[in-house]
């Protein structure tokens, strides 16, 4: 089957797991369907396509594919990309926070990231904490990676679109999804998986009790990635979420270096 075909004709991870674990005997109709128009395709065409817009992917069958997302549940078995691929092959920490982030955020940032030597910085884009995040790291000369959770044709929020385009100048965005797929707020949830799947560790700055930063860090737990919080004060409803999770056992950090003896050892 070739994977980029079945991703343009909207295959999802989880019917591509069917289809390698049943093969077409074991899928519904639906699935069939698309496998079919897959086939119908023209590669050729397709790859094209991407050459046109500026737009290089990789498969999960490449030797470029990350190994740490290749472990997950449901790995993306295609990834677009515009920017330097070679930051896949570096060790990552995924940074998350609220969207209302203060600038206890910002600060936090500013002492942490300078530190991480080595170290790649992967987050969401999406506006506080994420473009916080990417700043910072291309501030200090450290590598960044932004996980769309749409086509690279599209953008949201508006107030991170300069920091995308100097990321794919500079650092490096990826999707999993063709260029033209629409946003959908299902598929921010499906983003957080890849930005855990591709971290060996995940921070989160500041977050409310039912922020979706939180459900990043509970897939890193899952992934058995190191999992990282930043204590904030206790009346502030966007450390609620934080403290709640240092007391369930996320690591406390207070500095770099209690990321980066877990990466030393």
């Amino acid at each position: 089957m070739d994977l980029l075909s079945l991703s343009f004709a909207g295959v999802t991870p989880h019917e591509y797991k069917m289809l390698t674990s049943h093969g077409h005997m074991g899928v519904g109709d639906r699935i069939r369907e698309k496998v079919s128009r897959a086939g119908r395709m023209d590669r050729g065409r397709l790859t094209g396509l991407l050459k046109a817009k500026g737009i290089d992917h990789i498969t999960l069958d490449d030797a470029e594919y990350p190994t740490l997302l290749k472990e997950i549940y449901d790995p993306p078995f295609v990834l677009y990309y515009r920017g330097d691929v070679n930051l896949l092959e570096k060790p990552m920490l995924g940074i998350v926070g609220s969207r209302k982030a203060t600038g206890y955020t910002r600060i936090v940032l500013q002492r942490i990231v300078p530190d991480l030597e080595g170290m790649v910085v992967v987050s969401g884009l999406a506006y506080g904490a994420d473009d916080m995040a990417h700043n910072t790291a291309m501030e200090n000369g450290l590598g960044t990676v932004g996980v769309l959770a749409f086509g690279h044709d599209l953008h949201y929020p508006r107030s991170t679109g300069r920091t995308r385009e100097r990321m794919e100048q500079e650092g490096l965005v990826i999707s999993e999804y063709p260029p033209d797929v629409k946003i959908a707020k299902w598929r921010f949830v499906a983003r957080n998986r890849i930005i855990a799947g591709l971290s060996s560790g995940v921070l989160v700055t500041e977050a409310e009790l039912a922020s979706g930063s939180l459900i990043t860090l509970d897939m890193a737990l899952n992934e058995n990635r190191h999992t990282y919080c930043i204590p904030g004060n206790i009346h502030a409803p966007q450390s609620a979420g934080t403290n709640e999770k240092l007391r369930e056992g996320a690591k406390m950090v207070l500095s770099a270096r209690d990321i980066m003896e877990d990466f030393r050892s």
